[in-house]
């Protein structure tokens, strides 16, 4: 006679446990992008088969692990392209590319430019122009009166750079929980101020919308954005370039705008994925909340 504990997992409960070892391996892939990554290493994090976890990986995913590993070190490589003084061809090392040729091959075969011209020409270099006439054309930004929502997702500790994971971690354990069924919108919200905190003490939130009154179970928490007036601004390009965005918007926009901001965070809507979306083309609003 069978026990309670010898009973099978249900398809909610085997889905969700897989999910969570496909989000062990997630977490380890973005804290060591720029080390070696064994696929019998990550088999072992998964716990399971090195013949079968990558085919789960795979199929929970929608891209294969090292698709999922190219894509997050191309994105990580952008970053650094923008953000530091570093070579493009330590740049490409650091992310496991043996030379400077292969990397500017696949690096100009995703973001459709050399990375060589993607720091000198592209969005890197226009925000230090100092001009306003060619400022005020960098973005659209309106302002507009939003509904509250309710978020069900994951708090994030550390680089903002490195939430991807946990958004796809929320996704996951609110699908598999019920809380959402179809593509709704996915929304993070930023606490801290990286120029301010320390990198590994910013403070985020991975959510996706879901019903008013909805409940979910833990991990999932719930965050609210409340209702009013915000400042919004359309960024189009790599996730890897919003900080610029954040600067001008902060620094130029706001300055000569005349309004003041409410006290509550900033967050970000995005509009279309990196999973089937091209890193030029991903397009991310940049809601800051005002005072009435």
């Amino acid at each position: 006679m069978k026990t309670s504990s010898d009973a099978p997992m249900n398809s909610k409960g085997l889905w969700i446990n897989y999910h969570d070892r496909m989000e062990r391996v997630t977490d380890f892939i973005l804290k060591n992008l720029d080390k070696d990554l064994d696929l019998m290493v990550l088999a072992d994090i998964a716990c399971l088969s090195p013949y079968h976890w990558h085919r789960v990986y795979a199929g929970m995913k929608g891209e294969t692990i090292t698709q999922t590993v190219k894509r997050l070190r191309l994105q990580r490589a952008g970053h650094d392209l923008i953000s530091t003084e570093l070579s493009v061809e330590d740049i490409g090392k650091r992310y496991g590319y043996p030379n400077l040729q292969s990397f500017t091959r696949i690096f100009a075969s995703h973001f459709d430019m050399p990375p060589g011209e993607y720091r000198r020409r592209g969005y890197h270099t226009v925000y230090d122009i100092p001009s306003s006439e060619r400022d005020a054309k960098m973005y659209d930004v309106e302002t507009k009166t939003i509904e509250a929502m309710t978020l069900a997702g994951l708090p994030h500790k550390g680089s903002y750079m490195e939430i991807g994971g946990k958004f796809e971690q929320a996704v996951g354990l609110a699908i598999g929980q019920g809380a959402i069924k179809d593509m709704v919108a996915m929304i993070g919200i930023y606490y801290d101020d990286p120029g301010a905190v320390a990198l590994d003490e910013l403070r985020s939130f991975a959510g996706a919308v879901i019903e008013k009154g909805q409940s979910v179970e833990a991990p999932l928490e719930i965050a609210n954005i409340g209702a009013g007036k915000y400042a919004v601004l359309t960024h189009k390009g790599p996730y890897g370039e919003l900080s610029k965005a954040y600067t001008w918007f902060y620094g130029t926009w706001m300055a000569e705008s005349g309004l003041e901001f409410a006290d509550a965070p900033p967050f970000e809507k995005y509009l279309n994925s990196p999973h089937d979306t091209a890193p030029a083309d991903l397009i991310t609003e940049i809601h800051v909340p005002l005072k009435s």
